[in-house]
């Protein structure tokens, strides 16, 4: 596993340190290993090693239609994982000040998203699957919706 400082994987984002776990208040690339067989590559992800926390859902988002996007909502408590399986797409994520965009587009690096933050995915290229790692159940009451709410969540919590 290894925490990409994303200058070095895309200019054109904005700059986050290396870390190490745990990882706190900003998001981070992060890629995993690949085990690379002429019959097609492997990537693993296992709890509390590439991830800072205990898997307890998994989901993935496809057959997004042109132009649409998907998230727009912040967690309260939930981490999360997300990696583009399949094609590309945009991962944008704001604290309600710095303003954080991932362009994925390999089945190998991922973003790691502390709860706290709000997310947007957009730009789905044709047949992209958006996979995201959960550290909780679907649990309504962790979810910020609007992002008027979000940013006065964000002053209650300073």
């Amino acid at each position: 596993m290894t925490h990409l400082n994303t200058e070095a994987h895309n200019p054109e984002q904005l700059p986050i340190p290396d870390y190490k776990l745990p990882i706190v208040n900003r998001p981070t690339l992060i890629e995993l290993k690949r085990i690379y067989d002429p019959r097609g590559n492997l990537s693993v992800v296992e709890e509390n090693n590439e991830l800072p926390f205990e898997i307890k859902r998994v989901f993935w988002i496809y057959d997004v239609p042109g132009g649409d996007s998907r998230g727009g909502h912040a967690h309260k408590e939930l981490f999360q994982f997300i990696v583009a399986t399949s094609g590309s797409f945009h991962v944008n994520v704001t604290d309600g000040i710095n303003k954080y965009s991932y362009f994925l587009n390999h089945p190998f690096i991922g973003v790691l998203i502390p709860p706290g933050l709000w997310a947007t995915q957009d730009d789905f290229s044709s047949g992209a699957v958006c996979m995201v790692i959960a550290s909780d159940y679907y649990q309504e009451e962790d979810y910020i919706r609007n992002y008027d709410d979000y940013l006065k969540w964000i002053e209650e919590k300073v």
